[in-house]
């Protein structure tokens, strides 16, 4: 490896050339020492640990966070929730090498039926609180679980920056009230989210419909996503409607008793 004569400037356009050539940028790297930072910016663009091995895997490979191309990462996705400590989130954890991800996308583990395609985790195994502010320039937020997690609106509120927000359940609750559930008025940061992207919501999420609604600042959502299953479900859908309704400008409602693709 040797270090490259090529202006700063030629480097990173041929780099930016590539940025989609993945074989390419990793030879790259190879070429000379100058090369790996912004090879590594679209190597390690999308972080995908789907797995207990994964996870495992990105430890031994990179220990100290501060030195980890996690610094790169703009999308992080964890589908193995249940594996994530609150050691992991801590100052020498690997989270923290995460902090200037944009995308946050978190899931459960196990296969929910067979074929089925979609994951879940029995409940009692989950906890949202490690990610809480792992990366303050969090601006969007999918959630993919079996049911609504508890506080799954602390986990919201912990990006300041935070403008779409995902949030898909895939069982249907035998009762509102069986969910965890923090319907009396939420205590909004002041240093609170922008909430004037997207709202996307899927399932059994009527408590959380609940404590956006009730946030201080209200919410600003530009773009409605919704699913309605019953009455309920389209009762609460209208307040959120006339929630967002000056800052509004693209609503869709569908209706579906089967779960979304993911």
């Amino acid at each position: 490896m040797s270090n490259s004569r090529l202006p700063a400037e030629t480097l990173d356009h041929i780099v930016d050339l590539l940025r989609n050539a993945k074989p390419a940028l990793k030879n790259g790297c190879l070429v000379s020492k100058s090369w790996i930072p912004r090879t590594r910016k679209y190597l390690f663009a999308d972080i995908r640990i789907l797995t207990s091995e994964n996870l495992r895997s990105w430890k031994e490979t990179f220990p100290d966070p501060l030195t980890s191309p996690a610094r790169y990462a703009e999308t992080l996705f964890v589908r193995c929730t249940h594996s994530i400590t609150l050691a992991d989130a801590e100052e020498a954890g690997w989270l923290r090498g995460f902090s200037r991800a944009v995308h946050l996308v978190l899931g459960g583990s196990e296969p929910l039926g067979t074929g089925s395609g979609l994951y879940h985790t029995p409940l009692h195994k989950l906890s949202l609180v490690p990610f809480h502010a792992f990366s303050p320039a969090i601006k969007s937020l999918h959630l993919a679980f079996a049911l609504l997690l508890p506080a799954t609106i602390d986990l919201i509120l912990s990006f300041p920056l935070l403008q779409d927000l995902t949030v898909l359940t895939y069982a249907i609750q035998a009762d509102e009230g069986d969910g965890p559930d923090r319907s009396s008025a939420v205590t909004q940061p002041s240093n609170s989210p922008t909430f004037n992207g997207t709202l996307d919501l899927w399932g059994g999420v009527l408590p959380l419909i609940r404590q956006l609604l009730s946030l201080p600042d209200g919410i600003h959502f530009r773009k409605l996503i919704l699913t309605c299953r019953n009455e309920l479900d389209l009762r609460m859908e209208v307040a959120l409607v006339e929630g967002c309704s000056r800052s509004l400008e693209s609503l869709h409602i569908g209706c579906s008793l089967d779960g979304p693709s993911v």
